[in-house]
């Protein structure tokens, strides 16, 4: 497919109007050229995501509370873990949108991601940090957090941008790898600054407020834990003390809430970055860098500014998680972390802001809260051994005993864990290698035409969607 001037407001002259389909790089007919009217969807895009990210929700609920039944949890018990789920839920979600502007969008293989929420968090906890920082307000951490983190991706990109594909990726782990390591340094555990001194203490980390706290001040009055409950606090204690959950549940619940609104700011933001001028050049080019510079584009400032963007959201996420905690040590974040985004990203879809929320609550759910929550099922209703070797679980198999290697696998699940995500990666690859949300026509032209009244029957209407209006965000 040629690629489209991404910066015009309406397709190429010559062009067919936009009617042209793209599908992972392969083009295909729309519903006109076929023969079938198109007919536009009156449901808004942003509702059928809304719907589809409900149901995947709402299904993973039901699993977890029926889990939870299972194991004789009561009322605060799965609420509790709900919460824990849609946390976790809700971060992966975070950045895996951040890393669909990088690789998404643009084409930018980025696996640094864990060394850019490292500079977000501690550079938030060195400036709000009493102890060892300045001791300045949340809110100015944060917002100091942010742009460190654009700084360093802005450092990063200068250089790093005139390399290609895996290069590119090589040089972005490396330079993640030299921030944790610094991190852990003697020489930045304890500095001085204009007489004052700072320090990311080393391994043994560093304190600041937990950003969580900023929940109290709508919870408690004056914002101290323990203190009376504000408006929203008398309302929520109550219910929950009424249905048997307890108050540090609805405390952890509201920051859950808040992070789940910071996804839809992320989405939304994403979502007005893909359908505008800039977001068309970023996608001309992840197809094709070459011919949206022969069409007069600055692809090498585009990708600068992108990639500070992207690495300003990581950071924020960043502080988001790990910030809620109120201390961090470089161990947090270890490459591990990285491959875990990717995960989520290439579950969901890369390249759909709906797939990155999917993905990221899938992962959560699935692959890091599932296991150790079947694990805990099956040790409160089955009596199981675990043996130290699997041929010790494999031998009583010979008698029909296969105690010994449920328990060897629920001992260990640990590490089988990173199995299972392995093989849901290759069975992602053979049937689904576009992600759960993979497959999402994008149109050509800078709108959708479509959906332009008195268009349908007409050649050259515009690209219609897949699944009523499942466009590309």
């Amino acid at each position: 497919m040629s690629a489209p001037d991404p910066g015009a407001d309406g397709p190429e002259p010559g062009t067919d109007d936009g009617t042209e389909t793209q599908t992972d790089g392969e083009t295909e007919p729309s519903a006109t050229e076929a023969g079938h009217p198109a007919e536009p969807d009156s449901r808004p895009q942003w509702l059928t995501d809304i719907v589809l990210v409900g149901k995947v929700l709402v299904l993973t609920y039901v699993v977890f509370t029926l889990f939870g039944l299972a194991l004789g949890l009561d009322t605060n018990g799965i609420v509790s873990t709900l919460q824990q789920v849609t946390f976790f839920a809700a971060v992966y979600a975070l950045l895996a949108l951040s890393l669909n502007l990088h690789w998404g969008y643009t084409g930018l293989f980025n696996i640094g991601v864990a060394g850019f929420m490292a500079v977000g968090v501690y550079a938030m906890a060195l400036l709000s940090s009493p102890g060892q920082g300045l001791g300045l307000p949340l809110w100015v951490g944060v917002i100091g957090g942010m742009i460190a983190a654009a700084l360093v991706g802005l450092v990063a990109a200068l250089p790093a941008l005139r390399l290609r594909a895996d290069y590119f990726a090589i040089v972005t782990l490396g330079l993640s790898e030299i921030i944790r390591l610094s991190l852990l340094s003697a020489s930045l555990r304890s500095f001085e600054i204009g007489g004052q001194t700072l320090g990311t203490g080393g391994g043994s980390g560093i304190s600041f407020p937990a950003v969580d706290g900023v929940i109290d001040y709508v919870l408690y009055t004056g914002g101290q834990r323990g203190a009376d409950p504000a408006l929203l606090g008398s309302i929520l204690f109550p219910l929950g003390e009424t249905v048997g959950v307890q108050s540090s549940v609805v405390r952890s619940s509201a920051y859950t809430l808040l992070l789940v609104v910071f996804v839809a700011l992320f989405y939304l933001l994403l979502s007005r970055i893909a359908y505008s001028p800039f977001g068309r050049v970023l996608k001309a080019i992840r197809e094709d860098e070459v011919a949206a510079q022969s069409l007069g584009k600055h692809t090498s400032l585009a990708k600068v500014k992108v990639f500070m963007l992207g690495c300003a959201l990581m950071g924020l996420a960043g502080i988001l998680w790990q910030g809620s905690r109120g201390y961090v040590t470089p161990s947090q974040f270890m490459p591990i972390v990285t491959f875990y985004i990717f995960v989520a990203l290439i579950v969901g879809g890369s390249g759909s802001n709906t797939g990155s929320i999917v993905g990221g609550l899938a992962f959560a759910a699935a692959l890091w809260e599932g296991p150790p929550f079947v694990r805990r099922i099956v040790r409160a209703n089955v009596d199981v051994r675990a043996p130290t070797t699997i041929y010790d679980a494999l031998t009583p198999l010979a008698s029909l005993d296969p105690l010994p290697l449920l328990g060897y696998l629920v001992g260990n699940l640990d590490e089988i864990r990173f199995m299972i995500v392995g093989i849901v990666l290759i069975l992602l690859m053979l049937w689904r290698p576009a992600g759960l949300l993979g497959h999402r026509r994008e149109t050509a032209a800078a709108t959708d035409l479509s959906r332009r009244p008195g268009t349908g029957t007409g050649t050259g209407t515009g690209t219609t969607a897949t699944d009523r209006g499942d466009l590309d965000e």
